[in-house]
């Protein structure tokens, strides 16, 4: 148990320094090419943007937990399942996390400039994308993100996570829902044959 709880608890650490990093040289990469940023937060004030402001405070949140735990007793603080927490569930969080991973860079890289974090903008003149992953579910990169936040809390089962996953899957499903609205409003018809024709997730 030992060797794999601390394999885990710096695999977390790790994990999402690297994610924290690597989005952040993305977006700014594909801001530079563009001209423009492609992260969008919707309405100042509306539920979306006060939503998108919540997953960063949990986001942040996360990625302050795993670097204490690293120096810092503070899984008491966390509430932790004793009975989650065994050695094939943190490490079975661990493989979903990777696997969360992986699906959210194949979706990324498969948009490149066409990426947008949020609602699409007009003004960048970015077109509907309905092949590969988006042929199989109209929002790929959300099921990454919600496999990821199934994955932290089997990696670490506890308050703390099973509360960060249940505000992630509130603010994943009702972001997806608005950026529906507004690909419907951009592309018209073109996305209601989409949205006929491929299920919102799978």
């Amino acid at each position: 148990m030992v060797g794999i709880e601390l394999f885990v608890r710096h695999f977390l650490a790790i994990y999402f320094v690297m994610v924290g990093l690597h989005y952040t040289a993305q977006s700014y990469a594909l801001s530079e090419r563009t001209g423009f940023t492609h992260i969008n937060y919707g309405p100042r004030f509306s539920l979306v943007w006060w939503g998108r402001h919540v997953f960063n405070v949990f986001r942040a949140a996360i990625l302050l937990v795993c670097l204490g735990r690293l120096f810092v007793e503070v899984d008491p603080w966390l509430g932790i399942f004793q009975l989650l927490y065994q050695p094939w569930l943190i490490a079975t969080g661990a493989i979903t996390l990777l696997v969360s991973f992986v699906c959210i860079d194949y979706v990324h890289s498969y948009m490149h400039k066409d990426w947008r974090s949020g609602f699409g903008l007009p003004e960048s003149g970015h077109e509907l994308i309905t092949t590969g992953p988006f042929s199989r579910s109209r929002n790929p990169l959300f099921i990454g993100i919600l496999i990821g936040q199934i994955g932290f809390f089997l990696a670490l089962p506890s308050v703390f996570s099973l509360i960060c996953l249940v505000i992630g899957m509130v603010v994943v499903t009702n972001q997806a829902r608005k950026e529906e609205v507004v690909l419907q409003h951009t592309f018209g018809k073109e996305y209601e044959t989409y949205q006929k024709n491929v299920p919102r997730w799978l």
